[in-house]
């Protein structure tokens, strides 16, 4: 009998599921995209039945397409974006809608935190700075807005918690996972803090059990094996953050390794070992957790811009009709279309510069007001500036939090890997590396986080000895120089775009009071 992994990844704006063999062949793949429900401002919610929806839609065409007997999956892991929540009751029904990480609606639990436990206090725990809203902030506002249906809360999980769920019965999170729901999650003990807990007034019954990535969280049920296609028993590994799943897929495991995605949000990540860097200036600018290798003292710090390739797809969706019926008609891919408009656009886009914040911003200014700004539009400036002004703006916003790693002195392992989402994009990557000034490289395998996913799966089974296979199986691509000259241009307009989020900073706070009076 052979040998078949299963992954499955929840991104923020769609899911991916893969099989593989034991020789990293993807043997069979499925992508969906999920909507994101904006009712209010600065809310980003998902309908979190459809999450098991997708799941059982993703691995049945993934079964489909590897034409693999399911009873010859050994084993099965599941990660994504986070922080995120789908809260659900003693009977595992959700309960409201699932925040994604693009939420932001906690602003006031924020600010009671900083003044009535404390900031430092937080930080020296978690390693992690409140302003993201990770899981206990999010969980304060239900319980400060939403107070009956909070007493209806069972267990406060995360979309991979909540679909392992699905899959086992069995309520778990892994070490990684495990700091988005932050406030009372000691980085370094590897629990949530009782005490901490008691003074925020979250009950520690609601939460998971925390667990090594690697560690079986159970068997597949029957009722679940009906559902995807699959069959009775298999294990289920208790899985991992989808950035570093997409981490493992493309071959990121030692120390210094770098990679970024432009995936719904922008990012990129550098595993270290030192954990004083967490708790270090340049550390605590960024978000910062345990690294699926070797979990227990090897880490990962991610600066993340909020809507990185969100922003794209923002104009897709909003501006771009007449690409969006081309690639309904013709099959051609409307973002093709509008990067060859913004590919006719030079550098710096002829004057205009866009603050990318349009969810709000996290490192390094972490701003959950912020909103998208447009300076020096003019009558010049066509659809295709705004889309590289657009993907200029993410660089520089990834660049603002690099500036700071590269200040820290923590060790980086040169090229830059380029692996999911807008990376696709030639001219986003060579933007990218004129800004940062570094050289890059792409993944050649498109699979991403599914495919790190079944790594971590076989890893935990014992069909794999360790992650070292993930190196041994990814081949890099299309390496990009960075020019010098263009360099030099873009950091004169990085100090403009520096400039202008520092004059408007106290006018978002202005904004979303006269906002939320309407």
């Amino acid at each position: 009998m052979a040998d078949y992994l299963l992954g499955l990844d929840y991104g923020t704006g769609g899911g991916k599921a893969c099989i593989i063999n034991t020789e990293g062949e993807v043997l069979g793949f499925g992508f969906a995209e999920y909507p994101f429900i904006h009712e209010k401002p600065g809310w980003s919610e998902h309908d979190p039945i459809g999450y098991w929806e997708v799941a059982c839609q993703l691995i049945k065409t993934a079964l489909d397409q590897a034409r693999v007997d399911p009873a010859e999956i050994r084993g099965m892991a599941v990660s994504s974006a986070l922080p995120s929540m789908v809260m659900v009751d003693k009977d595992h029904n959700p309960i409201h809608r699932a925040y994604n990480l693009m939420d932001r609606r906690a602003t006031q639990e924020v600010e009671w935190l900083r003044e009535n436990i404390g900031e430092e206090r937080i930080t020296q725990l978690t390693a992690n700075r409140i302003e993201d809203h990770p899981t206990l902030v999010n969980l304060l506002w239900e319980k400060n807005n939403r107070p009956d249906s909070f007493e209806k809360i069972w267990k406060a999980l995360t979309i991979d918690g909540f679909i392992t769920l699905k899959l086992t019965g069995e309520v778990v999170v892994n070490h990684g996972g495990a700091a988005f729901y932050g406030v009372a999650y000691d980085v370094m003990g590897e629990k949530f803090d009782q005490q901490m807990l008691e003074d925020v007034g979250i009950d520690a019954d609601i939460l998971p059990g925390i667990f090594r990535c690697e560690d079986i969280a159970g068997e597949l049920t029957s009722e679940a094996a009906v559902a995807t296609g699959l069959v009775p028993g298999i294990p289920v590994a208790v899985g991992q953050v989808d950035f570093n799943a997409s981490c493992i897929s493309a071959g990121i495991t030692e120390e210094g390794d770098i990679m970024s995605n432009l995936g719904t949000v922008g990012n990129f990540g550098i595993v270290f070992k030192n954990p004083d860097f967490m708790f270090s200036p340049e550390g605590l600018a960024m978000i910062n957790l345990a690294f699926t290798v070797d979990s227990a003292d090897t880490y990962m710090t991610i600066p993340s811009t909020t809507t990185g390739g969100q922003s794209i797809r923002y104009l897709r969706d909003q501006f771009s009709q007449y690409e969006v019926e081309a690639e309904r008609v013709m099959g051609i891919s409307s973002y093709d279309l509008l990067n060859l408009q913004a590919a006719k656009v030079p550098i710096g886009s002829e004057g205009l510069i866009i603050l990318p914040f349009l969810m709000g911003e996290r490192t390094p200014i972490w701003d959950a007001y912020a909103r998208g700004v447009i300076f020096g539009l003019s009558l010049n400036h066509t659809k295709g500036h705004i889309v590289r002004a657009m993907m200029e703006a993410v660089a520089y916003a990834l660049y603002d939090s690099y500036q700071l790693i590269k200040k820290s002195g923590i060790k980086i392992n040169y090229p830059l890997v380029l692996n999911e989402g807008g990376t696709v994009s030639k001219l986003w990557r060579q933007i990218i590396s004129d800004v940062f000034n570094s050289p890059l490289v792409l993944v050649k395998r498109r699979t991403g986080a599914p495919f790190g996913d079944a790594i971590l799966a076989g890893v935990a089974t014992g069909v794999f000895e360790d992650y070292s296979v993930a190196k041994e199986w990814t081949e890099y691509i299309e390496p990009t120089e960075p020019s010098q000259e263009n360099h030099e241009r873009y950091m004169e307009y990085f100090a403009l775009y520096k400039q202008i989020y520092e004059h408007v900073k106290g006018d978002f706070r202005e904004l979303a009071k006269l906002r939320d009076r309407d």
